[in-house]
């Protein structure tokens, strides 16, 4: 059944549209194409598109797409007038732009392959059309979320967790990094999941020092730290999570890092409300881990936004002076990594709201240990 919400959505792209005197936009990222049209084909990379979105300043939209992806297309995207490109994208731009009189039209700039853009300002050029780049189109309306996106984002939140108890109880020395990645990303899809949000990570040991480490072959030694970021996908929304553990008792120095890395997190949740600056959740968390003595070995940002996206707006970082807003939902996840060592990572998802933050997470298990 298609969602209530892309009308709204739509009216207000169009909105952003006349306030840049912009008449048309080519949408090509998936996840924005998604958002404005309820579309969920997946594009084969970005040289092998399921399809566009025309979004006219007035009027109807359409999708333009191959025949591979038209029942599809005619299913989800209610509201939309399907196009097939049967000689191509650029082809039927050239007919379609002077039927909608379009003299501006605006394009993703940051979702476009410089080859395309090329075909694209020739075809443009002969028509007399001027090219408007942008990269904050759509993005800026996905930032805030409504009632029904967080209920999701709830939810594959809630799965994630129980995906991680199902497989931890099963995690004995022995077991390679990339077994367990595979047993996470198996249980996903059996409990209910489309899949992962991204690679999952599984990082043993010294491995654990790599933020993003790859899972190999290394195989799970008695009283190692065990890493495992992982997230998945729920009805189009996703969750991401990252637990440190240490098979069998914890050793007292897993212990102390652990515990300086979680108030660490909570100082930042603490921290989180609308009209505080990124900037400001970040320096809550570093500030706790700098006292500590390990403000060298906390090198990344403290977290991100999640949707559609398992990256979205906006960044939780020393470097941003955004201001939250209610409704946006954000990771937060500090660490401490040593090379010789290992590392630990922590992390939640939250929303904001306006006198505080909703922290979606409900196992606390794996954090206060």
């Amino acid at each position: 059944m298609p969602s209530l919400h892309f009308p709204d959505r739509l009216a207000r792209l169009q909105g952003v549209l006349s306030r840049k005197r912009i008449d048309a936009l080519l949408v090509t990222q998936p996840a924005n194409r998604r958002y404005l049209s309820g579309y969920n084909a997946e594009d084969h990379g970005i040289q092998e598109s399921a399809g566009v979105l025309l979004v006219p300043r007035r009027g109807q939209p359409f999708l333009l797409t191959d025949s591979r992806f038209l029942l599809q297309a005619e299913e989800e995207a209610t509201g939309f007038a399907v196009r097939l490109y049967q000689q191509g994208l650029m082809a039927t731009l050239s007919r379609l732009l002077p039927e909608l009189r379009v003299r501006r039209l605006g394009f993703e700039s940051h979702y476009l392959l410089h080859a395309t853009a090329g075909r694209l300002a020739r075809v443009t050029d002969k028509l007399k059309v001027e090219l408007v780049p942008g990269t904050d189109f759509v993005e800026p309306l996905r930032i805030v979320k409504n009632n029904d996106e967080i209920a999701k984002l709830r939810a594959a939140v809630l799965l994630n967790e129980q995906v991680f108890q199902k497989v931890y109880r099963t995690i004995r020395p022995g077991m390679t990094e990339s077994a367990i990645a595979l047993d996470l990303e198996t249980a996903m899809r059996e409990m209910g999941a489309a899949g992962p949000s991204f690679p999952t990570i599984v990082a043993f040991g010294t491995n654990a020092a790599k933020p993003h480490a790859i899972p190999g072959s290394r195989v799970l030694a008695a009283g190692e730290t065990v890493l495992i970021d992982m997230g998945l996908v729920l009805d189009g929304y996703c969750a991401d999570m990252t637990r440190t553990v240490m098979v069998g008792e914890p050793a007292p120095l897993f212990r102390e890092r652990l515990r300086i890395v979680r108030r660490a997190q909570l100082a930042a949740i603490q921290t989180i409300r609308a009209g505080v600056t990124c900037r400001q959740v970040d320096l809550a968390a570093r500030r706790v881990i700098r006292e500590a003595g390990y403000g060298a070995c906390f090198g990344h940002a403290l977290g991100h936004g999640v949707g559609l996206e398992v990256h979205e707006e906006p960044r939780l970082s020393s470097r941003s002076r955004k201001k939250l807003r209610a409704g946006m939902v954000v990771t937060v996840e500090p660490g401490i990594y040593l090379p010789d060592w290992g590392g630990i990572r922590l992390e939640n998802m939250v929303v904001v709201r306006e006198e505080g933050c909703e922290v979606l997470n409900r196992d606390t298990t794996f954090l206060d240990r």
